[in-house]
């Protein structure tokens, strides 16, 4: 289902015919190194992520994580949407795109859509984001974007610390 386009992009719910998509997305070497590594390591693992994680919360919340689609060819580019996670009191932006398409401004557009989205379709007046410290490429879209930091971050006991960015929408 196709939930917001704009002038080159397509955001749609994620399908189990997304694996193979997915598979390449989450293993890339540039998804270990800005978000880190993942349980997903073969289409089965891809099917059962889109199922229990962007699918649930399709269900549950009315949003998640989206393909990024380019227009013109259908092509997947990446992921980007709102995550309602348990370690944060807000809605969170996420974001990844595989390398081929980024630095070409897919990810800030979708990024400003998806925003825009929260706020007409959700009311949300608050959306965060987190991000590595190892990672300046999202910090330096999310500023692009008018987030502001707000604190260092550790979502769990073993987890790495994290920027926590805030933007009022």
């Amino acid at each position: 289902m196709q939930v917001i386009e704009t002038d080159r992009l397509r955001l749609r719910w994620a399908t189990r015919e997304d694996a193979a998509f997915i598979l390449e997305l989450v293993t890339d070497p540039s998804w270990t190194r800005g978000i880190g590594k993942s349980k997903v390591e073969n289409l089965e693992d891809a099917e059962r992520y889109i199922d229990r994680a962007l699918i649930a919360m399709y269900r549950s919340e009315g949003f998640g994580l989206f393909v990024v689609e380019l227009k013109e060819s259908g092509e997947s580019m990446g992921l980007c949407g709102l995550i309602r996670r348990d370690t944060l009191d807000d809605v969170d932006l996420g974001f990844a795109m595989l390398p081929a398409f980024c630095r070409q401004g897919f990810c800030s557009e979708a990024a400003r859509a998806t925003l825009d989205y929260g706020k007409e379709k959700f009311a949300l007046e608050r959306i965060v984001a987190i991000t590595s410290k190892q990672n300046p490429a999202s910090v330096g879209l999310l500023e692009k974007l008018g987030f502001e930091f707000e604190e260092l971050i550790q979502p769990g006991p073993s987890d790495e610390e994290l920027m926590l960015f805030g933007i009022t929408v």
